[in-house]
Formats: structure tokens, sequence, C-alpha cells
């Protein structure tokens, strides 16, 4: 689980500006004129595209971000400066063409599909002098920023000697460089901390043709050893994000339930890794939560950003553990913890023999489960409840009485012990809360020396499994 505490960081994004223009209609009939569609444009909506897709990714994330780009003496540069000012982005790194038409890609969408696109764009490499005002501009505001993102489409801006340039001064002040990039020749951006290429760009750039996990380790370490990455990535659309790590490859799989349209998957999976490596967090739970935010992103048409909230909401659908999954061994348990604690989760423990299951218990798990963020739930095994309720209990089988369990939301693990106390198993977990049921004394509770607090919770009154099995065999 991700906690980013309201975080801010601060990033800049350096790529080319794209103006994204989409007119929403519907076909009714064919041209007389030709066959082709006649489409009645009901709507027209203007998007930042491009570079400006991966800032208000950012900012939709919740970062401090802006954009260090050119423009050009057109209409498309004021739409985009307008849609800056309506959202309060700072204009202030906007570089002037008067030579330059500023890209734009107008998209006809027909009943939700996209039916053509048309652009008007330079794409010539920019001037000297503008490529000097950029490096000037950014040697002075360098150390705003935490990381920095280049991205490139391509359209002029991003020339072999500026991204160079722009490489050398972010590493100078230990800046992550992360690329978005393009094209088959990748020496431009050798030394960022690393690139975010799909399949197809990766074949281009590594010139190795990737037909399986092989091909693909070879492509990874080429680029990580040519490049002189930090780290080697390939995003492998609908399977998800493939990572070189200790010279093997590991795939994190895609969260994708449903695609609607892909534009714009890739600025959010950079923006999103930006955003949690920026909040120190590791290459891998970077990439997990980027497959999260592409799975959100390709769930809505046209280029479209992602929020904190949504990526929690669609995690939390489509990562909700069965019962079975939350039933875990001790040396699994033990990790599971181990990384609950290093996100400063506070875990909580409580144990029974759950024999009968009644109210009584549902309002005790739902009490310990409000104490803390995770609820361990420890369950006598078969051999232990018959040692402290006789011969003819348990009434269930300790696998069944774990099922039942793990079935309600407020507990998030399960674990069966033989002992008939938890000691052990709290001395192994070491829980923050111990919760236990009835009249107990806190000094009195075993194991409260491995915990930090023993919260003592009432039982509610007549709601027991041995009072159910009595009044079954005197019905």
């Amino acid at each position: 689980m991700f906690n980013f505490h309201n975080s801010s960081p601060s990033i800049l994004v350096i790529g080319d500006l794209i103006l994204d223009v989409y007119l929403w209609g519907k076909c009714e009939r064919i041209s007389p004129e030709a066959p082709v569609q006649v489409v009645d444009v009901k709507q027209e909506t203007i998007s930042l595209g491009g570079a400006g897709n991966v800032l208000e990714n950012l900012i939709s994330l919740g970062a401090k971000a802006e954009i260090l780009s050119v423009i050009g003496s057109c209409s498309n540069a004021s739409d985009i400066k307008k849609i800056f000012t309506e959202k309060n982005i700072n204009t202030e790194f906007l570089f002037n063409d008067q030579t330059r038409v500023t890209s734009k890609k107008t998209r006809l969408i027909s009943s939700n599909q996209q039916v053509i696109r048309f652009d008007s764009e330079s794409t010539e490499p920019i001037n000297s002098t503008i490529e000097s005002k950029i490096i000037s501009k950014l040697e002075d505001i360098i150390r705003n920023y935490s990381i920095v993102i280049i991205s490139d489409y391509l359209k002029g801006l991003l020339t072999f000697s500026l991204t160079q340039n722009i490489i050398k001064i972010c590493n100078k002040y230990s800046t992550k460089v992360l690329v978005d990039p393009k094209g088959d020749d990748y020496s431009k951006y050798k030394g960022s901390y690393l690139l975010t290429p799909n399949l197809k760009e990766a074949k281009l750039a590594s010139n190795i043709d990737i037909c399986d996990d092989e091909d693909l380790q070879k492509s990874l370490s080429y680029m990580r050893e040519n490049l002189n990455l930090s780290e080697s990535i390939i995003t492998l659309s609908e399977r998800g994000i493939a990572l070189l790590k200790n010279s093997k490859v590991k795939i994190f799989p895609s969260c994708v339930r449903d695609v609607y349209d892909v534009t714009g998957a890739g600025d959010t999976v950079i923006a999103s890794i930006a955003y949690v490596l920026a909040n120190n967090y590791n290459i891998e739970e970077a990439i997990k939560f980027a497959n999260m935010a592409a799975g959100v992103v390709v769930g809505k048409l046209g280029s479209a950003t992602v929020t904190i909230s949504e990526i929690m909401s669609y995690s939390s659908e489509i990562t909700k553990p069965t019962s079975a999954n939350k039933i875990s061994q001790l040396n699994d348990l033990k990790t599971f913890i181990k990384k609950h604690k290093s996100q400063n989760e506070k875990i909580v423990f409580t144990n029974g023999c759950f024999d009968i299951i009644h109210t009584g218990h549902i309002k005790y798990l739902e009490k310990a489960k409000s104490l803390g963020d995770i609820l361990v739930v420890g369950i006598n095994s078969d051999l232990s409840v018959k040692k402290l309720k006789g011969p003819q209990r348990p009434i269930n089988n300790q696998n069944d009485r774990s099922e039942i369990i793990a079935a309600l939301d407020c507990v998030d693990y399960v674990v069966i012990f033989n002992e008939q106390t938890p000691e052990k198993l709290l001395s192994e977990i070491r829980p923050s809360i111990l919760v236990k049921g009835g009249d107990y004394k806190k000094e009195e509770v075993v194991g409260s020396e491995y915990v930090k607090d023993v919260v003592i919770a009432e039982f509610i009154q007549g709601k027991s499994s041995s009072n159910i099995i009595e009044k079954i065999k005197t019905t």
C-alpha cells in the first residue's frame, strides 16, 4: 500500500508540447460524394498532449510540476497558453520561436471510435539560439527539482546536443532523468536514470528481435550497458512492464481491466514512475503503481490523467484478496508484515478458536480492525482446540474456520497455530497492538511483552460458540 501523505514533489518536464483536439460526433449515413462516413460533430474538446499530458498527469497525481519547452507564434500555441492560464500552470519556461508551428493533432471520434487523425506542426530541429536559452534556464532552476522527465515526441525540441546537456546538468546535481524515448537511436539519452520504451521501440533501439524472455533480457541488458542507465525497463502493453533485475527479467503484470483508448498511456506510465520515485519508493514499487495508473487511464477516452484516489480505488477492485489468499503460513506472513511495517502501517493481532461464528465474533473483529491498519487473526488448530475445549471440539475443522474468518472484509490475514496460546506466534510477528476479549488485565495477557499495547475488548453478553452448541443439544 502506498502512503504519500499529500506529498507534492517538484518535477520538471522537458519535451514537445502538443495540442490535442477531439471532435465528437455520430455517424448515421455514408457520404454520396465518396464512400466515407458523414460524422455529425456535436462537441469539440481541447487538451494538452505530448509532454503536456505528462505534465497534467503529474499535477493530477499531486506533484508540483512545471514544463520547459518551445512553442511557436501560432493559434495552436495561443490555445496551449490559454489552457496553461486556466489551469494555473506556469508559462515562464516556454520559449517562443516565431518560425515554428506548435504541434496540433485533431482526432475525429464517432460513436466512441477514432475515425481519423490529422496533424499540423513543425518538426525541424530548434535553432542553436533557442537551445542555448533552454540550457541556461535549466542550469538556473535545476536545484528546484527532484526529478526531470524528458518527453520526446520527435517534434524538433530534443536535439542530440540539447538532450545530452540536459542529462549532464541533471547528473551534476544528482537529479534523476527519466526519458520517454522515440526513434531508433537512443545514444542521445545516454546517462539517464531510465528509459520507458515500448516493445516496438526497444526492438528498434537494441536491434534485437524480441520473441521471448531471453531476447527481452538481451535487449534490456543492451540498453542498460550501452546507454549507462541505472535501471532498464520495457513496457509490454497488456503484458505489463519488464525490469532488468540482477541480470534477469522480472515482469510486473499489467492491471488492465477494460481498454477504451491507449492514447497517452505512456505519458501516464512515466509520470507515475517519476512521482513514486520522487516519494522515495524503489523502482519495483514505482512500476507496480504505474501499472495500476495505466489500468485506470486506458479505461478513459482521449489523452487522460489519473488521480491517487482513482488508482487506489482501482487497485482495491482488482486486487481484493479472496479468503484463500488471506490464509498464510508463518514464514509468508512474516514477509507480509515486514512490508506493512516498512510503510508505517499499524499491525493489530487477535486470536481465538472461532468454532461457530456469531454476532459477538463479528463485532469483536470489527473493533480490532478499527484500532489499526492491518488485522491478523490467529486461529487455534484442531489439536489446540481439543486441548482447550475437550475431545468433542471443534465442531468445524481448522480449514473451514479459517476460510470463514478470512472471508470477512475486516480481516487481512489468517494464520493457524498449534500451541494453546499465541505466544510463539506473537514473538515472531511482533504486532503493534494485541487485542483480547473478556475481563483480562493487560499485564496478565500472554504475549504482551511482544507488543506495544494491549487492548481489552468486551464480549457481547450471551454470545459464544459454547452457548450455541448447548442450545443445539437441548433443542
